[in-house]
């Protein structure tokens, strides 16, 4: 079975397998309706994953991600907790100097009202640079429109192949 790097599914739990054929199989991350392939995910630890982002705001703009999928930040059990928050750390060092960035900014977007808009717990990290909006606090308008449905189309996501070799490098900093 072989499908994007964001495809739309129907399965619960946090990872699925997919075999491409009958000498390999290749683990999925799940990210709300999205089943993400290995390709474009740069980091798993023990209960959280980090991926590229298909449309990011500012260069190096990723997501970290609890591996079992859930909703709210509210129904984290402390351990997901502790363990996003340091995957958050760690991949945020790795794209501010990748993408010589100066500074930060982390983001969490938790119910629709918030403007999160993949029902899955999800950490944005975004390298900043001086100058990289107008006004600094623009960066969160940015966020939220920049998965609405009438700010995203397939026309705007950057390609699997863009999206692979950003993960590609990006691993590079965790080995």
């Amino acid at each position: 079975m072989t499908h994007a790097p964001f495809s739309v599914v129907g399965i619960r739990g946090g990872a699925a397998r997919s075999s491409r054929n009958s000498n390999r199989e290749e683990m999925s991350f799940r990210f709300g309706q999205h089943l993400i392939k290995p390709s474009v995910v740069f980091l798993k630890t023990e209960l959280s994953f980090a991926l590229v982002n298909r449309k990011p705001v500012v260069p190096g703009h990723v997501l970290v991600c609890p591996l079992r999928p859930v909703e709210r930040f509210r129904d984290l059990r402390p351990n997901e907790v502790a363990d996003l928050f340091q995957a958050a750390q760690r991949v945020g060092t790795a794209v501010e100097k990748h993408f010589q960035g100066t500074s930060l900014t982390f983001s969490v977007q938790d119910g629709p009202e918030a403007g999160q808009t993949v029902k899955h717990v999800h950490i944005h990290v975004l390298p900043r640079k001086a100058g990289d909006f107008h006004r600094n606090d623009s960066i969160y308008d940015e966020l939220q429109k920049h998965d609405k449905e009438k700010e995203d189309s397939p026309t705007l996501w950057r390609s699997e192949e863009e999206m692979a070799a950003e993960a590609a490098a990006l691993r590079g900093y965790f080995q």
